[in-house]
């Protein structure tokens, strides 16, 4: 049995951990590899180890830092299959779909490369007689992030390249789900010159997400995941002093009016549902269909469902692998269940699902629920599953009004061929991310990704610009050079341009 270590100061380590979890294969169910659960003393190794990474580090040049990047993206597509293989093996996703993953994630690291401009400051010469001033940012120093499984590489990615391409040091816990990539990345990072103790991966459960949390030494710390931790994480890290940017959860919406081409319309829902078996944050859940739309959109929405090929993700020609979890596959089928139970129309239930050959494995077939409704529990819960709902709307408007009424506000999408109903659409909705006839607006890394409402917890996006304001703090400097032999006379008075 593999053991999955930790990875502190350069190197991989077993701490003081004694505690494991196993780390399953959900196409076959069974256990593949046991990682290690960090303890608090683990944690304290990872900050130590970071913080004295940062005296040099943090000192370091921007050149050298883009270097690293420059690096680092080479070897991130040398190693992308390696690296889409181990993360289908441990998620579930089809091994396309991991490859996507990684590119996406690579692109913020392109990002990270051109750190040299992002870092930019102003200058103001001649303010007030033979005074100047000017501003630059500096880095945090150790910084953490808390990622989830669904993303095992990318979002990750989203957080470390910014953080130390800025000049700050990084302990990152990832998912005990699926956290071999993390470690693969960590000796990706040794390779492209990073030195020791500047990238460290800790495992664990609670007790080394708390240890983060709580660690006077960290000081500021990136959280994706569920809405009810990422108000725990805001909630305690800010009391301890600390930056935060927490990420929640979703319910994304998908608006189709009746002049959309409902057949692309339907083609890229279904992939936007079922794509990473609806395990993503950005995955749509309810379509919202307008008017008569919605007697055309069901039926195409239904056959595309049932001609979703489930299976294990490294078989080529697979659209869909498996859940994270046989618990994950019950709490999907459970919400298939409530939904008909409240007056839903199961169109497609894709419960009890069997895969040859994979048979303990953890599948559940794509569902499309019609005729739901705000109050069923199946509308008002994150399934984070292979789970559509559609929902009926009268008009645009108050297809609007439902977008808006959800208590989250991550993402959604409209499609249509109305120019004045997409202006519409995203002046009016109050949601962070919106996609004009594309399913899943999750921004380029050169812009910043994050939601409204309880999709988000704290002021700043993730990556982009407002990932390195995330991760750097400003300092303004006026200043001024008298000639030697003229002396400046000292005033009490505020300065003045006189």
């Amino acid at each position: 049995m593999e053991f999955i270590q930790h990875w502190i100061d350069g190197a991989a380590t077993t701490g003081v951990s004694t505690r494991t979890q196993p780390v399953w294969d959900p196409a076959t169910g069974a256990e593949q590899a046991k990682v290690l659960m960090a303890e608090t003393a683990d944690v304290d190794a990872a900050v130590a180890a970071a913080a004295k990474a940062f005296e040099t580090w943090g000192e370091s040049s921007l050149t050298k830092r883009a270097r690293v990047m420059f690096r680092l993206r080479e070897l991130l597509v040398e190693h992308e299959d390696e690296l889409a293989r181990v993360i289908s093996s441990e998620h579930g996703k089809v091994v396309d779909d991991a490859r996507g993953e990684i590119v996406r994630g690579r692109e913020v690291v392109e990002y990270a490369c051109g750190i040299v401009s992002a870092l930019k400051g102003g200058y103001s010469d001649q303010i007030s007689t033979g005074v100047d001033a000017f501003d630059f940012r500096q880095p945090l120093g150790v910084v953490a992030g808390i990622t989830p499984f669904n993303f095992p590489i990318m979002v990750p990615l989203w957080m470390h390249p910014v953080a130390i391409a800025c000049g700050n040091t990084f302990v990152l816990k990832p998912s005990e789900r699926d956290p071999s990539a993390s470690n693969l990345v960590a000796e990706l990072y040794k390779e492209a010159g990073l030195p020791d103790g500047v990238f460290n991966v800790v495992h664990g459960d609670k007790t080394a997400v708390d240890a983060v949390l709580d660690h006077p030494g960290v000081s500021a710390v990136s959280f994706v995941g569920s809405t009810p931790i990422a108000k725990y994480v805001h909630e305690r890290a800010t009391a301890s002093g600390k930056r935060v940017q927490a990420l929640g959860g979703a319910k994304n919406h998908a608006v189709v009016l009746p002049d959309a081409d409902l057949d692309d319309a339907a083609s890229h829902l279904t992939a936007a549902a079922f794509g990473s078996a609806g395990q993503r944050c950005m995955a749509i859940s309810v379509a919202v269909a307008v008017g008569e739309a919605a007697d055309a959109l069901v039926p195409a929405l239904a056959d595309k469902a049932r001609a979703v090929k489930v299976g294990p993700g490294h078989d080529a020609g697979n659209d869909m692998g498996p859940v994270i979890t046989a618990e994950a596959r019950d709490r999907v089928a459970s919400y298939v269940a409530s939904g008909t139970e409240q007056g839903a129309v199961a169109v497609v239930d894709g419960r009890g699902l069997k895969v040859e050959g994979h048979e303990d494995g953890f599948f559940i077939g794509p569902s499309v629920l019609d005729k739901v409704t705000a109050d069923m529990d199946v509308y008002t819960t994150e399934v984070f599953g292979p789970l559509l709902v559609v929902v009926r709307a009268a008009d645009l408007d108050e297809a609007i009004t439902i977008v808006n009424a959800n208590p989250y506000g991550n993402g959604t999408a409209i499609f249509t061929g109305d120019g004045e109903a997409a202006r519409r659409f995203q002046r009016r909705v109050s949601v962070g991310m919106i996609g004009v006839n594309v399913p899943i607006p999750v921004p380029m890394a050169h812009y910043s990704f994050g939601g409204w409402k309880d999709s988000l917890f704290g002021d700043t996006h993730i990556h982009g610009p407002e990932g390195v304001r995330f991760y750097t703090r400003a300092k303004a400097v006026t200043s001024r050079w008298p000639r030697v032999d003229r002396s400046v006379q000292a005033a009490f008075n505020f300065p003045t341009h006189g």
